[in-house]
């Protein structure tokens, strides 16, 4: 590829997503987190003993700060996961698992 080309490029048209079933513009690409963090949300688990707000802390994976459900999905690190056209994304009490 001819790297002059990347100098045109642009970003794929927007897709919407519900998040806690509001519609939401992604771009392509993006990861749960960055929509979010693009939307404004910043924090969208809380903790199971103290219902502490938590968002992104590690940003790689590692940490599980970030969980949202996905789909229907309890426990998604929103980091990790790219947006699909339609994802239905709720934020989580805790693991988002009967505990």
């Amino acid at each position: 590829m001819n790297p002059l080309r990347l100098v045109r490029a642009r970003p794929a048209p927007a897709v919407t997503v519900t998040v806690d079933g509001r519609p939401v513009e992604a771009l392509p690409g993006r990861t749960v987190a960055a929509v979010l963090w693009a939307a404004g949300i910043t924090s969208w688990r809380t903790t199971r003993g103290s219902g502490s707000p938590r968002g992104v802390f590690c940003g790689i994976g590692v940490c599980f700060d970030c969980l949202v459900t996905v789909n229907d999905r309890p426990g998604q690190r929103a980091c990790l996961v790219p947006v699909r056209p339609g994802d239905a994304i709720r934020t989580q009490e805790g693991t988002g698992h009967e505990d």
